[in-house]
């Protein structure tokens, strides 16, 4: 049986690929045009943190930031993998305030901050990171909001069966146009349900979240909330020198980025980025062996970017410690060879 998955990222040493990552990706329009694949795209897999923006989705649509006053920015951190600053954890906390939850009700465990400085600032307090500072601590905070906005119990709200979370999986396959019962589940590194599809599927999700133009009116202003909150506030989602925090920075409202554990990373591009009347694009990508160090996705995402013209010079080179070319040094700053796609990597 063929792979699903092909090279798509490369290290050399000298004059030899010392290194290689396969993966598969699928880029998808609003429409439901599939526009270029690498590998599968049908390759069923988990979003991870990518699926963060369509379970913030059901709150926004029943006008919860409304109801609770959050801010923009304050919605931007419900979609995030935040890496724990004090501005992050002060973010959540002033939800929390409005919403009338606590650190306590949080059962996304913890961890220390990701933001490094933050981390060391709490060890120099002689402090221990607590809920707040797990990267997924807005989205739980954000369903705990939806429960406390329709009255609903708060104690099990990652349990499956409850009913934020089938809303959740409900709004999810609407917008990735997947039935349901076709959705695998997983429980997540936070321990709230996860979801497995085809990349074409979650591709089509994002496409259809920056161009809703098919969806219903309550939807669409849904979409917009959240895709606005994420480009205004870049650094909510992400954080310092994180990989979506500057690719949203460099897209001047134009992209939506959402990395995912395990080597996912979904891009969303807004319609007319690409010209006049362009609709909205999707693009889901899955490094096969994980991508611990994430420098495979970012590369190939920005090699996606640039092959679609949704990239120009000036926003390459602010991008550019990520690729789509890097230059490999070692610890005397020497370079011994460079990280690029794989020249097996063609859209098509």
């Amino acid at each position: 049986m063929a792979s699903k998955f092909q090279p798509v990222y490369e290290l050399t040493r000298g004059s030899i690929v010392e290194s290689t990552h396969f993966g598969a990706a699928a880029v998808v329009d609003s429409h439901g045009q599939l526009l270029h694949s690498l590998g599968d795209a049908g390759l069923v897999t988990f979003l991870r943190s990518s699926a963060k923006p369509f379970q913030a989705l059901p709150f926004i649509e029943r006008d919860g930031h409304r109801h609770f006053g959050l801010s923009e920015k304050e919605v931007g951190i419900l979609c995030a993998s935040h890496s724990g600053t004090e501005d992050h954890v002060n973010t959540v906390k002033s939800i929390q305030m409005k919403v009338g939850v606590g650190v306590e009700d949080l059962m996304c465990g913890f961890h220390a901050p990701m933001d490094e400085a933050s981390s060391d600032a709490l060890k120099l307090a002689h402090e221990k990171p607590c809920a707040y500072h797990h990267n997924c601590s807005g989205k739980h905070t954000g369903m705990l909001a939806h429960a406390r906005l329709r009255g609903l119990p708060t104690a099990d709200y990652i349990n499956i069966q409850h009913p934020i979370q089938t809303s959740i999986l409900e709004a999810f396959s609407e917008m990735c146009a997947i039935e349901p019962d076709q959705v695998e589940i997983g429980i997540d590194g936070c321990s709230a349900p996860n979801f497995a599809i085809p990349l074409y599927n979650a591709a089509l999700g994002y496409a259809r979240l920056c161009d809703p133009f098919d969806l219903s009116v309550e939807r669409q202003k849904a979409c917009v909330t959240i895709t606005s909150a994420m480009m205004h506030f870049p650094d909510m989602v992400g954080g310092p020198n994180r990989f979506d925090t500057l690719l949203m920075q460099a897209g001047n409202g134009m992209i939506v980025s959402k990395g995912g554990a395990e080597g996912y990373q979904s891009v969303g591009i807004m319609p007319g980025a690409l010209g006049a009347n362009s609709p909205g694009i999707g693009i889901a990508i899955k490094i096969s062996d994980g991508d611990n160090d994430d420098r495979a996705r970012s590369a190939l995402a920005l090699a996606i970017l640039r092959g679609l013209g949704a990239l120009d010079q000036k926003q390459l080179e602010a991008m550019s410690r990520f690729g789509p070319e890097v230059e490999l040094v070692n610890f005397r700053k020497i370079k011994v060879g460079v990280g690029r796609p794989s020249r097996q990597v063609k859209l098509k």
